[in-house]
């Protein structure tokens, strides 16, 4: 009988993500026992500052990687859109599972969407990727830092510290707590962090026989997709919190497999919002997300972003 060590946040979600594993992993595998190793990462300790001010999203992985590294665990299960663009070395991104619904999720106890909010209404986002869209839609909305793990947060909404908040409709979908959600936002509206809904599992670079076991686990569609958002991602050189959006969806196109992407870099106000959109065959996913990116970096996406990160560094 095979052990495989799955590294995971404490979480409910991070839970949900490595129990969701583990189960594939079980279900194929007569010989192979999945354990958690579950960590609290410096993110998860670190409420009380907004993520671009103290590292970003890659403060959810370092400690998920190391436990790798040092051959604690063999594998670590992540929600891709808090991955960052690049790996340490000896280590590298493996099967993406399929994709839950990419969309953002509207929450509130008193109102059903947006456009229902009063003005002035307080809304929770630790994102600035939503609060970007959502200040160029509603820019008389009031928008308030919001961290913590998904009941922490419907936590404070229930407290009345917000009018609404807005989480990632794919979580609220795995945790079974679909009835919270009052609406789901338009991609048009607020348009989805690259990789958004996909989970991913990393593992040592050249680890043939735990590759060889996780197989069953990829889906190459959702990765298509993923792949060519993490691409544009990676050309913007954005990481995970800085409000930068990119979707894919696999298209028909007069009979033919396409990938049709959407990729958006906007002001934290609202007030500037650049756009590019294509399409390309599948085989050349990254190809397509690196053409966006030069599309919105000949818009000034670079100056932008490079205004963001000087404001959160300081």
């Amino acid at each position: 009988m095979k052990t495989l060590t799955i590294a995971t946040r404490k979480s409910p979600l991070a839970m949900w993500q490595a129990e969701y594993v583990k189960q594939v992993l079980e279900s194929h595998h007569s010989n192979l026992t999945v354990e958690f190793h579950a960590i609290s990462t410096r993110g998860d300790k670190l409420l009380d500052s907004p993520l671009a001010k103290i590292g970003g999203k890659g403060l959810f992985v370092k400690e998920l990687e190391r436990a790798i590294l040092d051959g604690e665990s063999d594998i670590a299960v992540h929600s891709m859109k808090d991955v960052p663009m690049h790996f340490p070395d000896g280590l590298s991104l493996g099967p993406i599972c399929e994709r839950e619904d990419p969309r953002d999720a509207f929450i509130s106890n008193q109102y059903d969407s947006i456009d229902a909010l009063p003005e002035a209404a307080v809304v929770g986002t630790s994102s600035l990727r939503r609060q970007s869209q959502l200040q160029k839609y509603r820019p008389d909305i009031v928008v308030k830092f919001l961290r913590g793990n998904v009941n922490t947060r419907l936590r404070k909404l229930d407290d009345g510290e917000y009018d609404a908040i807005i989480l990632a409709a794919a979580g609220m979908l795995r945790l079974k707590m679909e009835e919270r959600i009052r609406s789901y936002i338009p991609d048009t509206l607020s348009l989805p962090a690259c990789g958004q809904g996909a989970v991913g599992i990393e593992l040592r670079s050249g680890d043939a026989e735990t590759a060889a076991l996780l197989d069953v686990l990829h889906h190459e569609p959702s990765a298509v997709c993923v792949r060519a958002e993490r691409a544009m991602n990676t050309r913007l050189n954005g990481g995970c919190q800085v409000p930068i959006a990119g979707f894919s969806q696999i298209v028909d196109n007069a009979g033919e497999e396409q990938l049709y992407m959407r990729g958006l870099v906007g002001s934290v106000d609202g007030k500037t919002m650049l756009y590019a959109e294509g399409h390309d065959t599948l085989a050349n996913a990254e190809a397509l997300g690196e053409r966006l990116a030069e599309d919105l970096l000949a818009q000034g996406a670079d100056k932008i972003l490079a205004s963001i990160e000087h404001v959160t560094a300081d």
